[in-house]
């Protein structure tokens, strides 16, 4: 499989299985009675809720469906079908490409997350699949406050033969790094700047205040920058995604999501919560460990995959 290229609905549905487990064997244990009754109607809510698709869309699918089919008898794969069309409808203005473009040169992409969301092994994917195109890539470490945050992008600066601009000591002004590093993309005509940022809380205001100066910092290179601001998600966490969406939107100025660790979960539902509260696109998904792991977000994939039983 080609870097930037769909991971097909085999390898997708392979990936989501355990997401697509939890939500088909919910959705078989409400139909117990093969008839959408009230019963049936409240243990379907409650099913799609477990499954982390999120209390306001669990309500708006079975408000539809007991409009079209109240108190007649239903199949599995009656609900399955509808479903599957209602996320897909759900997702399909959320999926979208990360559109790159060489009006921005260096294009200055921030990303950020909390420690442990995958932030780190994204951006070397992300790195070697901007090379795999043609684009020359700069990465800046600019997670100053963890040693071992800087010793881990540099492996994968390593393995993916990208260089990249560090601190010369733990606790570096990151502000300065990127400024920095900003220069050096600007002087070598780099394509792509890719920004690390430490992993922050909503209850760490100093690192949040540090991440607004770094915008500040860089906007006096190029008023435009960031261009992008990727959120990375893990899916593992489930509906606290909420909070941490909440969290970085506004500081972040968050322009789109990549959730990561779906083939380790059964939380992979709350992709589509996350795109009916917030509206944010969903460029990427990560399915596995491999620098090939990361794949363009398909929505109608997607869909069909996490039904899969």
């Amino acid at each position: 499989m080609g870097f930037f290229q769909k991971l097909g609905l085999k390898s997708l549905s392979k990936g989501l299985e355990k997401s697509a487990k939890g939500l088909t064997d919910g959705v078989k244990k409400a139909l117990l009675h093969k008839k959408l009754d009230a019963e049936t109607c409240d243990a379907l809510e409650e099913a799609l809720i477990m499954a982390d698709l999120g209390a306001p869309l669990a309500a708006e699918f079975v408000d539809d469906l007991r409009r079209e089919k109240f108190d007649q008898d239903i199949t599995e794969d009656e609900v399955k079908n509808h479903l599957a069309q209602t996320l897909s409808a759900k997702l399909d203005g959320i999926a979208q490409p990360l559109n790159i473009t060489a009006e921005h040169k260096p294009y200055v992409l921030f990303m950020v997350g909390v420690n442990g969301s995958g932030k780190t092994t994204t951006i070397g994917k992300l790195s070697k699949m901007l090379q795999v195109q043609g684009k020359s890539v700069l990465l800046a470490a600019a997670d100053t406050y963890r040693a071992a945050a800087v010793e881990q992008l540099d492996v994968w600066a390593q393995r993916t033969n990208t260089p990249i601009v560090k601190p010369e000591k733990e606790g570096a002004d990151p502000a300065s790094l990127i400024f920095k590093a900003y220069d050096q993309a600007k002087e070598q005509g780099v394509d792509v700047l890719i920004c690390d940022t430490a992993g922050r809380l909503q209850n760490r205001q100093d690192l949040m205040a540090q991440l607004e100066k770094m915008i500040r910092v860089l906007r006096k290179q190029d008023e435009t920058a960031p261009h992008a601001s990727l959120l990375v998600l893990d899916a593992t966490v489930g509906q606290n995604a909420h909070q941490q969406v909440e969290a970085f939107k506004e500081v972040a100025q968050v322009s789109g999501l990549v959730m990561t660790k779906l083939d380790t979960t059964a939380k992979g539902g709350v992709i589509i919560a996350l795109a009916d509260r917030f509206k944010l696109p969903i460029h990427f998904i990560g399915i596995g460990e491999k620098v090939e792991d990361l794949a363009p977000f398909e929505a109608s994939d997607f869909a069909q995959a996490i039904l899969k039983s």
